[in-house]
């Protein structure tokens, strides 16, 4: 589907959902947007508002790494999304078109962001404050915003498998906390450097820019901490898995320890016992009325001198 909100010179708000029904320019500025749009609406990117034919393709293309790009009269921004399903980490792709005089947004599936300040826009007393970077401010700060419950949910579970005994399970629950960071990280990283290029470039010395560049430093200030906050949880997730690993060798060698003991006590019993077990006739100790009473009192001082001196060896 395709809406627009239309800010007459008047200071007026008209929107609708049709775009043949409008005149771009009798509006001070526009915003439309592209919700979950048909192929035939996706023509209206470059039939309508003659879009550069790579940004239309990136828009089309699935999850492309945030970024923007500049053109002649707008700027094309790629930001992503971020939500957790079923405990499962879902990234989705939201796409602006920023000029002077207008906004287009442009996602793939219904997007929570680009509702709530479509809601904010129409249910506002007073337009003065909103133009396009003002809206695309606010959805981008919102975007980061649901960041935060994402790295504080993986905090609690990093909390709860630290708390949890050794074993499979808290190292597969590891595993996939370890994976949801590194997606985290595909995001956050990308977000950061846009805004950093966003501040930082020559090219995007707008006005609606230079009056809100604390505005947007704020959230390239968010970005660098979700960034510090999820390089933190992997540092200790790998910490967990370090810990893991030296404690389960520490437990196979204590096991290997033991066996060497018990292999070490039963080798010479094996070698006595061994000899007296082959069937040869002449072995005189076998006619001995208490030969099998002096071999038994053999192994067992054998291995109990044995074990008294792996003892005072400190093996146990």
């Amino acid at each position: 589907m395709i809406y627009y909100i239309g800010i007459t010179k008047e200071g007026h708000l008209e929107k609708g959902d049709s775009l043949n029904q409008i005149l771009f320019s009798g509006f001070k500025w526009f915003w439309v947007d592209f919700s979950e749009p048909t192929e035939e609406e996706i023509r209206y990117l470059s039939d309508t508002f003659h879009f550069h034919p790579l940004a239309i393709e990136d828009c089309v293309q699935d999850l492309q790494r945030p970024k923007l790009d500049y053109f002649n009269h707008y700027t094309f921004f790629i930001t992503h999304t971020l939500r957790e399903e079923n405990g499962e980490l879902i990234k989705e792709e939201l796409d602006f078109f920023v000029g002077e005089t207008f906004i287009v947004t442009f996602h793939k599936q219904p997007s929570v962001e680009v509702i709530k300040v479509w809601n904010e826009l129409i249910a506002a007393t007073s337009v003065q404050q909103w133009d396009p970077y003002y809206v695309f401010y606010e959805i981008l700060d919102k975007i980061v915003d649901n960041y935060f419950p994402i790295v504080y949910k993986i905090e609690d579970e990093l909390a709860k498998i630290i708390m949890q005994q050794t074993g499979i399970q808290p190292m597969n629950d590891l595993m996939e906390t370890r994976n949801m960071l590194l997606k985290l990280l595909h995001s956050v990283n990308p977000m950061r450097d846009l805004l950093y290029r966003m501040l930082n470039s020559h090219h995007l010395n707008l006005n609606q820019i230079d009056e809100r560049r604390e505005y947007f430093s704020n959230i390239h200030d968010h970005l660098l901490k979700l960034s510090e906050m999820v390089m933190s949880n992997r540092e200790v997730t790998a910490d967990i898995r370090d810990s893991y690993i030296s404690l389960n060798a520490h437990q196979t060698n204590n096991v290997m320890k033991v066996l060497t003991i018990i292999t070490s006590i039963f080798a010479p019993l094996t070698f006595i016992a061994g000899i007296y077990g082959m069937n040869f006739r002449n072995i005189p100790e076998l006619s001995w009325k208490y030969g099998y009473f002096a071999t038994l009192f053999v192994m067992f001082l054998i291995g109990a001198s044995m074990l008294l001196w792996f003892k005072r060896k400190g093996w146990f």
